[in-house]
């Protein structure tokens, strides 16, 4: 995965993380839990607030 791939991020975090509320998440900490994923296949540095903006909402539409 790549950190375009928010869906499928999104998807992984829900999995791995049921028990978070991903409206509460703070940036840094998904960064870090992006990057820790096992299909996570992208350089950390090429994050920004836009992409992990779209992985927190993509997360949160999976849980509704």
């Amino acid at each position: 995965m790549k950190w375009t791939d928010s869906l499928d991020i999104a998807i992984e975090l829900d999995e791995k993380y049921p028990d978070i509320d991903p409206m509460t998440v703070r940036f840094t900490d998904l960064r870090d839990w992006v990057i820790g994923l096992d299909d996570f296949d992208d350089e950390p540095e090429h994050s920004g607030e836009k992409i992990l903006e779209a992985i927190q909402m993509a997360w949160i539409e999976e849980r509704e």
